[in-house]
């Protein structure tokens, strides 16, 4: 293999990014339990209820004879789900944010939930201007008219934990300004510990909720919102993404909004404004003229941060990716990023190299072996390399309209089962992503392959995806 692209660092960046203490995540416990813990469980139990009662009384309303033909009566599974999902929106923001997870996580939870946690992806609706106005003023320490020429008071969207604004700067530039929701630090928290108690409870009572383990949810959406919470981490994380991506000179197709530090603080990002429409717009996207060669771009720039860069955009659905009126892609939001350790990355990186040049995947057993994640060590790394070839193998080169990409982590978590190694998170992650990309190219790029897309290499292994394309006599695009 070519040089290792893990020393490869970004371009050199020229934005100011804030000192460190102030990348500081505030971790409130989430085992404490007090009063406000216990009222709202007690709000949570009764929205529940009500929630899944009504669902399942309109439903039997419907079921009678004359009212609807069997051919259009639901199970009970789907009726249950939205009635939980109806719960999750009148609940609020935290318990919409755990109908997002559920809805990105569909192999780890009932098909009927995960589809109608998708509702939970929509716009929520708008806090008042004047709280935006006042939030901003107290973030900045400045009047809204000394640094603006225009802000307007109607949000362009809305979602559970913030609202963007548009805004003209003084010195004329088009900008927008994401704004946390005004006390919505303290509520997710005691959110979080009152949905810890009851994940605790549902697992001692149901199986189901052992297996989607409930409590581990829980944990993994703490960690997610502490992190969020603070948009001076996702300020940061978005500014080093956009540097990193022209740190091999091409990748100019892909954007990424250009941070402005001076309106950034804890609870507010400035940043350059752009306009599209998201990817899953399936019939304008389509209509580009070239709608295969812009999810390849996309993948490839989300494939060099997670094995070269090791940080790359941890939720891409659609409305966090957009087609560009001029025909660009961009990614946007990054309150949920993932961090893959030099180690995971080689273990990506070999995975791709067996799949893309010699499909020998000796090497991803070794960097596995080498991660100590074996509980098992008798069996040489070259047999543990011929079982992955079967495993991974056809997955990686098989089309996307017949293959689920998210197979790819599954698999390697299914196998790594069976032989005692742990799920990474890392990996989970990714595969999530994965998930997403896998409906995006079913619907604009059907036949591709990606593990077998040189181009998506290029900058991984630059000296063999040049000799493979030379050898196959193909030119790959910018």
């Amino acid at each position: 293999m070519s040089a290792d692209p893990l020393s490869v660092t970004a371009a050199a960046r020229t934005e100011q990014r804030p000192p460190a203490e102030a990348l500081a995540v505030d971790r409130p416990r989430l085992d404490a339990f007090g009063v406000p813990e216990a009222l709202r469980m007690l709000t949570i139990a009764l929205v529940f209820g009500v929630a899944l009662t009504r669902r399942v009384i309109v439903e039997a309303a419907r079921s009678v004879p004359g009212m609807r033909g069997r051919a259009g009566r639901r199970t009970r599974r789907e009726v249950l789900a939205d009635g939980v999902v109806d719960a999750f929106e009148r609940l609020g923001p935290m318990f919409v944010k755990l109908g997002q997870l559920i809805a990105s996580s569909s192999g780890a939870f009932p098909r009927e939930l995960s589809d109608a946690c998708l509702r939970c992806l929509d716009d929520v609706p708008p806090f008042p201007a004047a709280a935006a106005r006042r939030i901003v003023e107290e973030d900045l320490g400045r009047p809204i008219h000394e640094m603006f020429a225009e802000f307007d008071d109607v949000p362009l969207s809305a979602a559970s934990v913030a609202q963007v604004h548009a805004c003209v700067l003084a010195d004329g530039r088009e900008a927008v300004v994401k704004v946390q929701r005004p006390g919505i630090a303290r509520r997710m928290i005691v959110d979080l510990r009152a949905a810890l108690v009851l994940a605790k409870l549902l697992e001692r009572r149901s199986e189901h909720a052992r297996i989607a383990n409930a409590v581990g949810v829980v944990d993994d959406l703490y960690e997610v919102t502490v992190a969020e919470l603070n948009f001076l981490i996702e300020a940061d994380n978005q500014s080093r993404v956009r540097a990193n991506l022209g740190a091999f000179g091409d990748n100019t197709e892909v954007v990424v909004p250009e941070v402005y530090w001076e309106l950034c603080g804890p609870r507010t990002i400035g940043m350059q404004r752009l306009r599209g429409v998201p990817l899953d717009q399936f019939d304008v996207v389509g209509a580009h003229a070239d709608p295969e060669l812009l999810i390849r771009r996309l993948v490839k720039v989300w494939l060099e941060g997670v094995i070269v860069h090791g940080l790359f955009h941890g939720d891409v659905h659609a409305g966090n990716l957009w087609l560009l009126q001029d025909g660009k892609l961009a990614m946007l939001d990054f309150g949920i990023v993932g961090t893959m350790s030099p180690p995971w990355r080689a273990m990506v990186r070999a995975m791709f190299y067996a799949s893309a040049f010699d499909g020998d995947f000796t090497p991803v057993a070794t960097a596995l072996r080498e991660l100590d994640l074996f509980a098992e060590q008798s069996t040489d790394n070259t047999a543990i390399g011929r079982q992955l070839a079967i495993v991974l193998g056809p997955i990686l080169s098989g089309e996307l309209a017949r293959l689920d990409l998210k197979m790819i982590t599954s698999a390697l978590l299914d196998f790594g089962k069976r032989r005692g190694v742990a799920g990474p998170e890392q990996l989970i992650l990714m595969g999530k992503q994965l998930g997403y990309f896998e409906r995006y190219a079913v619907a604009l790029a059907p036949g591709w392959q990606l593990g077998r897309d040189l181009y998506l290499l290029r900058n991984v292994f630059p000296d063999e995806v040049a000799a493979k394309a030379e050898e196959r006599g193909i030119e790959l695009p910018d």
